[in-house]
């Protein structure tokens, strides 16, 4: 009796709970319970400990790493009857699908590596350049939206390839200096707008690619703003989003003007699935090694 009292006190606490719901389901490691349930790591580890004690999970050593499970299933029927009562019961669900994707992803952990090394030493004649002027080649002819474009340089790059650059920033100061930088360089088919992301001033149905470059968190409402992209392109047109992944550094609110602290990829792929995007995808692209330690999401779809 003792040992079910003890049980059910830990489970008052919903954070246990949603541990135990993802750990029905998968074996997870406390890092990739960190990536779900965006708690710190000895927190995570703390509600373990005691699951652990009181006989609920188990643990087994792979590599490295400790991989944790629901050992005792007794209890399911009224865990499930509470993942009810929990609202992000539903995004863990998610977020236990993206992690299970990346796991499953070795080649992607090659990749990153080698893209760590590129440009580490010095070698003649490559470079980050080259390599994206090469890709922007192979891009096909195509009307973008840059929207959130900033003084444009960005849009520049894409106008090399590009039918048509419509470039759009809330700041007029900013849209004149694009379009005066544009002028000066002899870049024709960029046109600079002033405009908002939720209400971008582009015909409905005319662009083939929409693009976010780390613009999105400044949207008072980013899901209107993803709206918004998925009513101008064209059938089949497509969506990219480059964001930061959710931090806790709050000064970037005051230095850089952000409304929110970058996004998770649950947040970014819901914001597409729930606009309508379809075959939506996401990656976590880059990682800066100084702190804050920003790291950046590219999220696709299509219309």
């Amino acid at each position: 009796m003792a040992s079910i009292l003890k049980s059910l006190r830990l489970l008052a606490d919903a954070s246990r709970v949603r541990i135990l719901l993802l750990l029905e389901r998968e074996e997870l490691t406390v890092a990739e319970l960190q990536e779900i349930l965006s708690m710190g790591q000895s927190r995570i580890s703390t509600h373990l400990a005691q699951l652990r004690q009181a006989g609920l999970v188990e643990d087994r050593r792979q590599g490295k790493n400790s991989l944790y499970s629901l050992k005792n299933r007794e209890l399911m029927p009224l865990l499930r009857a509470a993942a009810d009562e929990i609202p992000e019961a539903e995004d863990d669900t998610k977020a236990l699908h993206l992690v299970l994707e990346k796991r499953r992803d070795k080649v992607r952990g090659y990749f990153d590596e080698l893209a760590g090394k590129f440009g580490r030493n010095y070698v003649p004649g490559r470079s980050w350049k080259g390599l994206a002027e090469t890709l922007l080649q192979l891009m096909p002819p195509m009307v973008i939206a840059d929207l959130g474009a900033g003084e444009g340089t960005f849009s520049q790059l894409l106008a090399q390839r590009a039918k048509q650059v419509i470039a759009v920033d809330n700041s007029p100061k900013m849209v004149e200096f694009g379009t005066k930088l544009a002028k000066e360089n002899g870049v024709s088919n960029i046109d600079y707008r002033v405009g908002d992301l939720e209400s971008p001033p582009i015909r409905a149905g005319s662009v083939d690619l929409a693009f976010f470059s780390q613009s999105l968190h400044h949207a008072l409402h980013p899901q209107r703003a993803v709206e918004a992209a998925w009513k101008l392109l064209k059938q089949n047109g497509r969506i990219v989003i480059l964001d930061l992944k959710k931090h806790g550094f709050e000064q970037a609110r005051e230095m850089c003007a952000d409304t929110w602290l970058g996004f998770s990829e649950v947040e970014l792929r819901g914001f597409l699935e729930k606009a309508g995007f379809k075959g939506v995808q996401s990656w976590i692209v880059d990682q800066e090694k100084q702190n804050p330690a920003f790291e950046t999401i590219l999220a696709m779809g299509q219309r």
